[in-house]
């Protein structure tokens, strides 16, 4: 514990965000630069607790006292080996992971948390500028060949702990660019992305190779690359989106949020002169009121959108942690995203009943309701009010409603893969779910955060190796925590 009272004299300070009219008007990072004093200082916050409560609610489980005291010591080399000990890529995660340990934080419980993800980020880019972050490559090699499915967080952090171990790591992607949702599923105001094609780089420098554009299952037989390999690792994410079966959901204008975003995302890095579906000139309502919404709020304000209503069906949060999480849990509270910041409305408790269209089969209109809601078995029930039925414009919907799974594909069909009633892919503790295949991500454990998905691939690579070598010295934050079911995985 670097000062013992810091928490005491420095309140707590987070990094500022760009004036609105500025970073409405551009697709950089919101952020601000923190000086290094002022990070340090905020670093000095940290009590050092008896109890971390911190590690626990890090997926990653990221020693945070450690280097939040080294931090203040002014120790960054020592910090960034600290930090990168249990996660690939802090940089991501000090961008996007909304903080659990923060919420965790036991100064949390009677003043404002420690700003973890400040400190995070400031010392992952430190390491990278004083050029401490270089390619670890493994002084000897296995034999042994993995292939990996999927270049998303998941899939990344596993390749590169598995090549880290020595053996020869192919990443196939279906998409003509690495990164999945990393790269088109999160807007570039979140994620430059030259922050990810920098830590691209040190995977291709330690060897890990990487094949674009190949959609295993249809344009490779998942069959053939499982026998050609000694292990296969399943990590496609989960990006079946949800829809919304209502009457005139078939009009023109109306969009999935991932299509959506996957189109700005394109033109950002110049694949096109114009965005497939824009938001120019446009009222746009965006059905869903969850970080994807927010992001398909913050494109389309940056494209020129006349305005934009967000609609959620649950209740508006209340402002502080509701009683029914108390802490260290995860709090139920109102959250207001940079995006928000910038304008636009947004409505709880509304449904979208239908979408109106005009003679060409152009949506104009949707009809909404007001909603209340109640448990019903633990599970929530929305009940329409009566005599709120009512209109709003649009020109372009767009559907933010979450992800149920995998998206169908012969890939599982071919590898024997099966679905739990979730609709995520079922595995055994030990992360198989087939012979010499294994899976992992939220193709697995379901939609959720960078963090969980980087320790998803941390995890699934040491059982691996295990697997392939009888025993591994890669660590699992989350050993143990496969679902139990599926494929018994035999030794080889």
């Amino acid at each position: 514990m670097g000062d013992p009272t810091g928490f005491l004299t420095r309140p707590r300070r987070p990094a500022a965000r760009r004036p609105v009219p500025q970073r409405a008007r551009d697709w950089r990072e919101v952020y601000e630069p923190v000086p290094r004093k002022e990070v340090s200082a905020q670093a000095s916050r940290c009590m050092s607790c008896g109890v971390p409560y911190c590690h626990s609610a890090c997926p990653l489980g990221n020693l945070v006292p450690d280097w939040n005291d080294l931090a203040y010591r002014g120790r960054w080399r020592d910090a960034s080996e600290r930090l990168h000990a249990t996660n690939n890529f802090p940089e991501l995660t000090g961008r996007l992971c909304p903080a659990l340990c923060e919420a965790a934080c036991v100064l949390a419980l009677h003043d404002q948390p420690v700003t973890n993800a400040l400190v995070e980020k400031h010392i992952a880019e430190t390491a990278w500028s004083e050029g401490w972050v270089v390619p670890q490559v493994p002084p000897s090699p296995t034999g042994k060949k993995v292939a990996v499915v999927g270049s998303g967080p998941a899939g990344l952090a596993a390749a590169q702990q598995l090549r880290r171990a020595g053996h020869e790591v192919t990443v196939f992607e279906k998409a003509d660019r690495l990164g999945g949702l990393l790269r088109y599923g999160i807007p570039e105001f979140k994620l430059e992305k030259w922050v990810l094609e920098r830590r691209l780089a040190q995977l291709r420098a330690e060897g890990v190779k990487f094949q674009v554009g190949t959609e295993v299952g249809r344009d490779l037989d998942a069959r053939e690359l499982r026998a050609r390999t000694d292990a296969l690792l399943l990590a496609g994410g989960a990006a079946l989106a949800r829809d919304l079966a209502v009457p005139g959901r078939q009009l023109a204008g109306i969009q999935l949020a991932m299509g959506y975003l996957v189109a700005a995302n394109r033109h950002q890095q110049g694949d096109c002169s114009e965005p497939a579906v824009s938001a120019e000139g446009k009222r746009v309502v965006v059905v869903g009121g969850g970080d994807t919404g927010s992001d398909c709020v913050g494109v389309a304000l940056r494209q020129g959108a006349v305005s934009v209503l967000q609609l959620e069906v649950m209740p508006r949060p209340p402002d502080r942690r509701d009683p029914s999480t108390p802490w260290p849990n995860w709090p139920y509270q109102l959250r207001t995203s940079a995006a928000h910041r910038e304008g636009g409305e947004r409505w709880w408790s509304v449904s979208a009943q239908r979408f109106i269209g005009n003679p060409s089969g152009h949506v104009v209109a949707v009809e909404l309701a007001d909603v209340t809601m109640t448990l019903d078995q633990g599970q929530p029930r929305f009940d329409v009010v009566p005599g709120t039925l009512r209109r709003v414009p649009a020109d372009l919907v767009v559907l933010a409603l979450g992800f149920l799974g995998p998206e169908p594909s012969p890939l599982l069909a071919q590898l024997g893969a099966r679905l739990s009633p979730q609709g995520q892919v079922e595995r055994d503790q030990d992360w198989a779910i087939a012979e010499k295949t294994f899976a992992c991500g939220d193709m697995a454990r379901g939609p959720s955060l960078v963090a969980w998905a980087i320790a998803e691939g941390r995890s699934a690579a040491a059982a691996i190796d295990r697997w392939l070598m009888g025993d591994t010295l890669l660590p699992a934050p989350l050993a143990g925590e496969g679902d139990g079911r599926g494929w018994q995985a035999p030794r080889p």
